[in-house]
């Protein structure tokens, strides 16, 4: 009843909220999109998507589907790679950025290794620019993270808006400098912070820097100052900054998985993990907060 190729287009529309970047993502036209999508809401006899010439947004229904699209995609994949004959082996270096720690990603991962035992995973976690700059130098094969603003590479997972959060009953005084709970150099999230306060003229100044996100949400729910982080992950116990503070707009940041180089099994096994991640995306924002932390550096 349900065509796979449709389901998958679905789920990138969802992830992106974006019919133009699920095209790019697919690697298809915008049309075909917006055909596909249309011939799934024909197959459901329900509306996916509310859209206009500015936004697109997932129906009741929509979210009902993510979880029948994953299911019936998991499905057939697990069928494809019986019949096939297909395992899955290789040791496989896996980056996630510290923005994934408290999210649904750890389900995706045990869902990879119970499909794909023979696989051998090691999980890095760590910030996004360090992840980048791993895979550069061959150390890593398949990296989950933030892209730099303007730049191009990487497979898009889903966009989103940067917001300034802090614990609810932070008070910002407009003639003092902003309080900042940071990731160290190299973070994307504190290098765009830090270049829009620049811009605004706003002073300010480090209340907290720590490499683990951990310890910026303490720091921020103790009211030591704001932070700069994705609108759809935000973390329990923080909340956006009213717009009265007076901050300025961070603009929008680009989860993205990235390949590396080497071209053997490893890369077999990060392209079915890159597909796995790519089809439960949406948990990744959705699930934010709602499972315990993914951990471990170099180890799954």
């Amino acid at each position: 009843m349900y065509d796979p190729v449709q389901l998958r287009t679905f789920l990138a529309v969802a992830q992106t909220l974006s019919f133009t970047q699920a095209a790019r993502r697919l690697g298809v036209r915008q049309s075909t999109v917006s055909q596909h999508v249309r011939r799934l809401e024909d197959a459901a006899g329900r509306q996916l998507f509310t859209r206009d010439t500015h936004r697109v947004d997932l129906t009741v229904d929509g979210e009902a589907m993510l979880g029948f699209a994953r299911t019936i995609l998991e499905a057939h994949e697990r069928a494809a790679a019986f019949f096939t004959g297909t395992r899955l082996r290789g040791r496989l270096r896996f980056g996630a950025s510290e923005d994934f720690v408290l999210t649904r990603l750890p389900e995706i991962l045990e869902s990879f290794r119970r499909d794909h035992p023979e696989v051998e995973l090691e999980l890095t976690v760590e910030l996004s620019g360090t992840l980048h700059r791993r895979l550069a130098a061959g150390r890593l094969d398949l990296v989950l993270a933030k892209r730099r603003i303007g730049d191009t590479h990487g497979e898009l997972v889903w966009q989103d808006a940067l917001t300034w959060i802090g614990a609810p009953r932070l008070r910002i005084d407009p003639d003092r400098p902003v309080p900042l709970v940071l990731f160290p150099p190299p973070g994307i999230t504190r290098a765009r912070a830090l270049e829009v306060l620049e811009e605004h003229g706003r002073p300010w100044r480090v209340a907290c820097t720590s490499s683990s996100l951990n310890g910026l949400i303490a720091a921020a729910r103790a009211g030591l100052g704001v932070m700069a982080h994705s609108r759809g992950l935000i973390p329990p116990g923080l909340a956006p900054v009213p717009a009265r503070a007076g901050l300025p707009e961070l603009g929008d940041v680009d989860f993205v998985l990235l390949h590396g180089r080497r071209r053997n099994t490893a890369q077999e096994a990060a392209d079915a993990l890159a597909a796995a991640i790519l089809a439960g995306g949406d948990r990744l924002i959705r699930g934010a907060g709602a499972i315990g932390p993914l951990s471990g550096r170099n180890g799954a």
